[in-house]
């Protein structure tokens, strides 16, 4: 059997593509913010992670082109060796400090921070406990350690009872790890960090968060989810990707000085990978700073996902309840989901279709999101058009 042959005998996306609903790697040609240009034609974006809208911020953009002239492209090394710039040591302080934690440590990629941190804390005889729920970025963490003896238990998705269960069979001495998203990407709800922390106390575990999906959505002013709940102390780690509310590319890790100081001399996945580059660092930075002089942006956020969540339920659709920027929208069947994805986007707006096995069986949903800089006409225009492709195409047929 060749190695390729499964390459060579997957047929799914040209059969999708073959009758013009496939919904994936759509290029996007100029950007405003909430309103995109695909094939030629504007389009509500209704789909992004750019939850406070600051890709298209004139000081975010200005901020990465200064870097340039500063610095040039790239940095061309990694941080361990010629790949560190002033940059980098000024933006992990200012988020040190806007975090309440005592250092910070930069990463490329959001994907690497998590895989780079789990995978350099953890060893022979180590336990990781993940919620099977949790990014690939975890569980790409979490492999890793399984191949150097890490043992990986999964818990039902924020299900506090299984997970006691599990850490009541790790033998006692063992060294364990908690690892969680904050907000979940697919679904949007929330961890219950407060049954985490309990359990993290009381088996002498320490505990990581990915808020990816919680800075700058969730928290005092977008501090995220230990934020939230007032435990910013008892989260030993928080992780986050710079691709979301920061408005550009790399990630980042949290924590007290001497673990972010072992991160920084162990890290293959820090040593070993070209630093941020100046302009993604800058941009980034400008972000932060937009971010914590005008938290007012977080509010704005929340009224724009809970006025689509409240609209959508409205006219009849099945929604996830939630508080943050993702508001799922559960169709069912993957050909109707990418049906109506298709219809949506006729009508001008842009959503994401997820199918199995990104969600469970017979939930396939169109996950959207929303950003700070959506205003109440592009709003209105995914409600009219949820609406009447909803009733065209027979996913609701309740009377408003």
């Amino acid at each position: 059997m060749s190695l390729f042959d499964k390459c060579n005998n997957f047929t799914r996306a040209a059969e999708i593509k073959e009758r013009g609903i496939y919904p994936y790697f759509r290029p996007i040609s100029g950007s405003e913010g909430p309103v995109v240009y695909m094939d030629g034609k504007p389009v509500v974006m209704a789909g992004s992670n750019n939850y406070l809208g600051l890709t298209a911020h004139p000081k975010v953009k200005e901020a990465a082109k200064k870097a340039i002239d500063n610095y040039g492209t790239s940095c061309s090394g990694s941080r361990y060796l010629t790949g560190t710039i002033n940059l980098h040591e000024e933006l992990e302080a200012k988020i040190a400090a806007f975090m309440g934690a005592e250092s910070c440590l930069l990463f490329s990629t959001g994907y690497q921070t998590g895989q780079g941190v789990i995978s350099t804390l953890v060893g022979r005889h180590d336990y990781i406990l993940s919620d099977r729920d949790n990014h690939a970025s975890i569980n790409a963490g979490n492999m890793i350690g399984s191949s150097m003896g890490t043992k990986v238990l999964r818990y039902k998705h924020n299900d506090m009872n299984d997970l006691e269960r599990r850490l009541k069979s790790i033998p006692e001495g063992s060294g364990k790890l908690i690892a969680t998203d904050g907000v979940f990407s697919t679904f949007g709800n929330v961890v219950d960090l407060p049954g985490l922390v309990s359990l993290a106390q009381k088996y002498d575990a320490q505990l990581m968060v990915d808020d990816a999906h919680a800075f700058g959505v969730i928290g005092e002013g977008g501090r995220g989810t230990a934020s939230k709940f007032g435990l910013e102390k008892e989260v030993d780690l928080t992780v986050c990707t710079f691709s979301k509310t920061l408005a550009s590319l790399g990630g980042f890790v949290v924590g007290t000085e001497k673990v972010i100081d072992y991160l920084k001399h162990h890290s293959p996945a820090l040593i070993f990978s070209a630093s941020p580059t100046p302009p993604s660092v800058a941009a980034a930075m400008a972000a932060l700073e937009i971010l914590i002089d005008e938290p007012k942006l977080v509010t704005k956020l929340a009224y724009n996902a809970n006025k689509i969540r409240r609209g959508l339920q409205e006219i009849g659709f099945e929604i996830m309840d939630g508080e943050t920027a993702i508001v799922p929208v559960k169709i069912g069947d993957d050909e109707a989901a990418f049906l109506m994805w298709k219809k949506l986007y006729e009508a001008g707006v842009f959503v994401n279709v997820f199918i199995p096995p990104a969600v469970p069986p017979g939930h396939s949903m169109l996950r959207t999101s929303y950003m700070a800089s959506h205003e109440d006409e592009h709003l209105d225009k995914v409600l009219s058009t949820f609406e009447k492709v909803g009733r065209d195409l027979g996913v609701i047929t309740s009377q408003v």
